[in-house]
């Protein structure tokens, strides 16, 4: 490994380059009977910004467009992608690795609320031990044909990220943010990770960008004016779309629906994701 590639201080470490193991060589080897041609990690540098939803409402995009899509739910704590598309039961297992669980629609679903006796036990593990989790998601489960995987971050910079960021080949990254002050503290820390991960970002997603009132149609932007056009310019990000409050949504979200849930807030994605480079 060259000295300009190196991702340590070389001078005061006391170890050749030549002697350290590539960061390429933490990628994790995906089961043997896996296909999948893009990977994409949905993040946000904070919590309750609607990570999930957005990631939920990017795979059906993907989906209707006529592409196999599956969600892989990294958020081990605090999972919540099964509950939105209405998927209960049990990850299939054999001596070849285990099968994801399809939706209605058929994207494919791997979430730790898929082998826990119950949906709401409490996930009470440290850190090393849900990167594991996350590795096996990769490794152990049979992902069959999957042009579009969607990966569903739990907030912030830790342990999480940082293994998918290592493990997986991730081709691009969606930040999703809120409409307030703090979003460029947001932004950064994401553009920052990704530029230490060497993985770029596909685009800027507003969530709870506005409510529109259903008796005048008026736009409610009732946290604050947006400010992601500016931010998205001071890094040259492209904005793929500002989500609203929507109770419809919300509605959707938590009885299981949200394939049927018919908006074109992200429709610009699907250009985004298409030119995405083969592997």
């Amino acid at each position: 490994m060259s000295e300009e590639n190196c991702s340590h201080d070389c001078s005061s470490c006391g170890v050749e380059c030549g002697s350290r193991t590539s960061p390429q060589s933490l990628l994790v080897k995906p089961n043997e009977l896996s296909k999948v041609k893009h990977v994409v990690a949905v993040m946000s540098g904070k919590g309750g910004v609607g990570k999930s939803s957005v990631t939920s409402l990017a795979a059906c995009l993907m989906s209707r467009a006529g592409y196999h899509v599956g969600i892989l739910d990294a958020d081990v704590t605090g999972p919540s992608i099964p509950k939105m598309f209405g998927v209960k039961g049990e990850l299939r297992g054999t001596e070849s690795g285990a099968y994801p669980l399809p939706s209605d629609g058929g994207i494919d679903l791997v979430s730790i609320n898929l082998m826990l006796p119950n949906e709401d036990d409490p996930v009470v593990w440290r850190g090393p031990v849900i990167s594991g989790v996350i590795k096996q998601f990769w490794s152990e489960i049979i992902w069959q044909d999957i042009d579009y995987l969607f990966v569903d971050m739990p907030p912030g910079t830790g342990d999480v990220p940082l293994t998918v960021f290592q493990s997986l080949p991730v081709d691009g990254i969606l930040v999703v943010t809120s409409p307030q002050d703090l979003v460029s503290m947001i932004v950064k820390k994401a553009v920052n990770m990704a530029a230490m991960m060497n993985v770029p970002i596909l685009g800027l997603i507003e969530n709870m960008s506005f409510f529109r009132c259903p008796d005048c149609g008026k736009e409610h932007h009732l946290f604050g004016e947006s400010h992601l056009p500016s931010i998205a310019a001071q890094y040259d990000l492209p904005v793929i779309g500002h989500v609203p409050l929507d109770p419809v949504l919300a509605d959707a979200c938590d009885h299981g629906k949200i394939e049927t849930y018919d908006a074109h807030y992200l429709d610009s994605l699907q250009e985004i994701l298409e030119k995405l480079p083969e592997k």
